[in-house]
């Protein structure tokens, strides 16, 4: 039977965590969901135009990779990878659920999402996945890890209109 990691405990990390991202750290991105059955798709299942809801603001930590330039026929091409972590509260409070092809823009950059992780666990323990009589007020998944590209906005038919 499970000692540490009930409500209780989940609580106070959540609201230390939260105090933390949102008041210390405090970096804030516009997340466009994508919107599947909207999005026409031609013979090969590829998609000419997409269609977004957003940007929906949130609060996470940012790993910034470093700026790589590759030199091709049609000039500079920038390339980055980033990391976007967010607390599933936040995520749950916005009523997004980030898939692979979102976008995240960040700093005046658009960012597609590749891939999704969720795997760290409060003590190692989910309680949606309780397979033991009473541990399913222990445990609780905390955080998803969203890993990005850099991206053009034109590629993505997100432009924003200058006044």
């Amino acid at each position: 039977m499970a000692i540490f990691g009930s409500k209780r405990d989940i609580t106070t990390f959540t609201g230390i965590s939260r105090e933390l991202v949102e008041d210390v750290a405090s970096q804030d991105i516009g997340y466009y969901k994508i919107v599947l059955k909207d999005t026409p798709v031609n013979i090969y299942g590829e998609a000419t135009s997409k269609y977004y809801i957003g940007p929906v603001l949130l609060n996470c930590l940012i790993e910034r990779g470093d700026r790589e330039y590759d030199k091709q026929d049609f000039g500079i091409q920038t390339k980055r990878i980033v990391t976007f972590r967010f607390m599933k509260y936040h995520l749950i409070k916005a009523n997004v659920v980030p898939e692979a092809g979102d976008v995240v823009m960040y700093n005046e950059s658009y960012y597609q999402v590749d891939g999704v992780n969720e795997n760290q666990l409060i003590l190692g323990k989910d309680s949606d996945y309780a397979y033991e009589q009473g541990l399913e007020n222990f445990g609780n998944s905390f955080s998803v890890i969203v890993s990005t590209h850099l991206t053009s906005p034109d590629a993505l038919g997100i432009t924003q209109q200058k006044l």
